[in-house]
């Protein structure tokens, strides 16, 4: 295991560097030199990398609040008019050029100054979405949205971010998890969702709502999932307990006031109908809005029916480790829909965006002469 010195600024290592907002001709697979880990911090071998909508969302430059579109209309517009927003990460500037990649299962291979408490050589997930100000406080930051990310043979972060993992998944089958069921998992603590709740999930198909499923399942919940008619019956086999074609009327499907939960990252057209799906007293709770994030929002839903709104970005403390201790006791399973080369990136990200899939895409690094310098430790 190495101590990391000055010696480590002479490797270097492959990665996909996202030059600035664009199409796909912004991710450059390169060569760069590997991090050296600093104070508080871990080197990980990248093992597999998870593909997630907020790389995409990230690179195009979704989050800025100019953009009122879906992320494939805002895709479309940025292949014609490739505009730098300076608001387009979290309506803060992006730190472009940087490694993204939000999922990370890795290995450690080297530790800054003061780390004692990471075990040699394990495997671990990384906490992507991380609270620097402590969990008393909202203030957030993310792995490869605010600083560089997976997308590479190796990344640094800080120690408190590392979480070994014993089970006897793959590396791909463990880089599913991070973002996604991260994401699912706080929005389903915030919303308090128990064994007595009827839980609505929308886009039940893609990494975040097929991940609500299972979770939600897990917790006890009756759970009732929205997806295309292609994907229904894989949909249904992760935990659905009903499956809804998301062409059809919901309020026809479900009726008003008959679910207590809403579990909706897809937003768009389809917002207003949810709410009124939702019981008196009901739980609304989001974390994106692929569809689109400008939605029609009768206020007498909200407050007529009692209904509480929960915005997610910000992972609770206990979410992760959780995550962790169901892995660990095979109470989820990884929903893998591909694995590509990590030079294959666009081929993966077309892929994602075709939204033909259920579950994750995951990219994988080359073996390289960097790799091969840490293969003693």
């Amino acid at each position: 295991m190495d101590r990391f010195d000055t010696a480590g600024h002479d490797r270097t290592m492959m990665a996909v560097v996202t030059t600035g907002n664009g199409g796909f001709d912004k991710l450059d697979y390169r060569e760069v030199p590997v991090p050296a880990p600093g104070a508080g911090e871990v080197l990980l071998r990248v093992l597999a990398a998870g593909v997630n909508n907020t790389e995409i969302n990230t690179r195009l430059g979704w989050y800025s609040s100019s953009v009122t579109e879906s992320t494939d209309a805002t895709a479309d517009e940025q292949a014609r008019d490739e505009e730098q927003k300076a608001d387009g990460g979290w309506n803060e500037a992006t730190p472009f050029p940087f490694i993204q990649g939000t999922d990370c299962c890795g290995r450690v291979v080297a530790m800054g100054p003061g780390v004692n408490d990471v075990p040699a050589a394990s495997r671990v997930l990384v906490r992507a979405c991380m609270r620097p100000n402590g969990f008393g406080s909202m203030e957030n930051i993310w792995m490869a949205s605010d600083f560089d990310g997976a997308f590479a043979e190796y990344v640094k972060v800080p120690a408190s971010e590392v979480f070994p993992v014993d089970c006897e998944w793959s590396d791909q089958e463990l880089a599913t998890i991070p973002c996604a069921y991260g994401t699912s998992e706080n929005m389903l603590h915030r919303a308090d969702v128990g064994s007595d709740d009827h839980v609505l999930v929308a886009g039940a198909s893609g990494g975040v709502g097929s991940a609500t499923v299972q979770l939600a399942r897990r917790r006890g919940a009756l759970v009732t999932a929205i997806a295309g008619a292609s994907k229904l019956e894989k949909v249904r086999t992760i935990g659905a307990h009903r499956v809804i074609d998301r062409s059809a009327d919901l309020l026809s499907e479900l009726g008003e006031n008959s679910v207590d939960v809403v579990v909706d990252n897809v937003g768009g057209s389809g917002f207003p109908q949810m709410l009124k799906a939702l019981r008196r007293g009901g739980r609304y709770v989001s974390s994106g809005a692929i569809a689109g994030p400008i939605v029609s929002l009768d206020l007498r839903d909200m407050y007529l029916k009692d209904i509480t709104l929960i915005g997610c970005t910000a992972w609770d403390e206990p979410v992760f480790p959780n995550l962790v201790s169901y892995i660990e006791r095979g109470e989820i399973r990884p929903l893998l829909a591909g694995v590509y080369p990590l030079s294959q990136i666009v081929d993966a990200q077309k892929a994602f965006m075709e939204k033909r899939h259920v579950g994750k895409f995951v990219l994988v690094p080359p073996e390289s002469r960097s790799r091969k310098a840490f293969a003693s430790n």
